[in-house]
């Protein structure tokens, strides 16, 4: 596997671009959600200008060999770990980058960039997304992880916890 994923924070004066990002993985995500577009022909994100306003919401672009190849959206707003813990809140991989180890990099660098819990839903209907992360957090934890049934105000699911910290003790998450 290749070594080339990056992640880069966004800037405010990036935002566009990551608006434009957000909008070919609604597209794709339409397929679990049933969304549609809005009049305008957009998806839209509600929560995009938090980013830049709210201390503990961090986006990151998706680089690839310097390309863009997606986005990763992390917040604190957590539905199975109460406090002090991490969310992937949006993740995306581009199609063109897929299945090459590239969102496994990226997600590894997103749990080292920030230690401690964690928790990863992924929408009932998104087996693709389920088997990736339990493929990526049972190899990233050495199987230290627990699943749960999950359920947000939108859909059903499944949530994984763990603990990224090097002196996790069993149990702590």
């Amino acid at each position: 596997m290749k070594d080339y994923a990056q992640i880069v924070k966004v800037s405010e004066d990036e935002k566009s671009i990551l608006r434009q990002l957000i909008e070919l993985y609604e597209y794709d995500f339409s397929e679990f959600n049933g969304a549609d577009v809005n009049a305008q022909g957009f998806y839209g994100y509600s929560y995009l200008d938090h980013y830049w306003t709210e201390e503990n919401r961090q986006a990151y672009f998706v680089k690839a060999d310097g390309q863009y190849a997606g986005f990763v959206l992390v917040n604190d707003f957590c539905y199975l770990v109460q406090e002090n813990a991490r969310s992937i809140a949006e993740f995306f991989i581009m199609r063109k980058y897929r299945r090459n180890g590239l969102g496994q990099q990226v997600a590894r660098l997103v749990f080292d960039t920030h230690k401690g819990n964690w928790e990863v839903l992924q929408h009932g209907n998104n087996d693709a997304a389920q088997h990736f992360w339990k493929r990526v957090i049972h190899e990233y934890t050495n199987g230290d992880y627990r699943v749960e049934d999950v359920r947000t105000e939108y859909w059903e699911g499944k949530g994984m916890v763990f603990n990224t910290s090097a002196e996790q003790v069993k149990g702590d998450v």
